[in-house]
């Protein structure tokens, strides 16, 4: 009878252990896999994407990012998230980044964007990404990321600071090509 209590007691204490340190564990262990993965995503991006014409390189100028030669447009039918990792499954479904009824039309990695087929890539919704670009250019990918998860899950999608900047170029740009 008493190992039975002892071992509940030593179980009680790791689940409160880990509920305590679930931000340590998401930001020890699971933002450093989906950098990895990110980084790795906007590689391929680079390899297959298509440069930005001429109009669209006149915008990145415009937005401020300092190498707008270097993004590439990848057109896939589904936006890339690390499906295949059950944590990072897990944690996207949790932010609202994946899951049942959502959408990701697109999405930035580095200098690559990954647009979803058939999504109304308009002059709008490209500037909204590329101040991703820029923000990423100004910073890191790695630092961007984990600021973008933090505030997601702190304020939401909408009211991320990461997102409310990109909005603004939504409307600065409002007017199409």
């Amino acid at each position: 009878m008493k190992f039975l209590k002892y071992t509940v007691l030593i179980l009680v204490v790791l689940i409160i252990g880990t509920v305590l340190s679930y931000q340590k564990i998401i930001s020890g262990i699971l933002i450093p896999q989906y950098v990895d993965w990110a980084y790795e995503t906007e590689r391929k991006g680079l390899e297959l994407g298509i440069p930005l014409n001429s109009r669209e390189l006149a915008l990145a100028a415009d937005i401020g990012i300092q190498k707008p030669e270097k993004v590439r447009i990848v057109h896939v039918e589904d936006v890339p998230f690390p499906y295949e990792n059950f944590a990072l499954k897990t944690l996207g479904e949790a932010l609202g980044f994946i899951g049942e009824g959502i959408t990701n039309n697109a999405q930035v990695f580095g200098y690559s964007i990954y647009v979803r087929n058939g999504y109304e890539f308009n002059r709008p919704k490209l500037a909204h990404e590329l101040v991703h670009v820029l923000q990423i250019e100004m910073s890191s990918l790695d630092q961007v990321i984990t600021q973008h998860f933090s505030d997601i899950a702190k304020f939401g999608y909408d009211k991320a600071p990461l997102e409310i900047e990109a909005f603004k170029a939504n409307k600065q740009y409002a007017a199409d090509w």
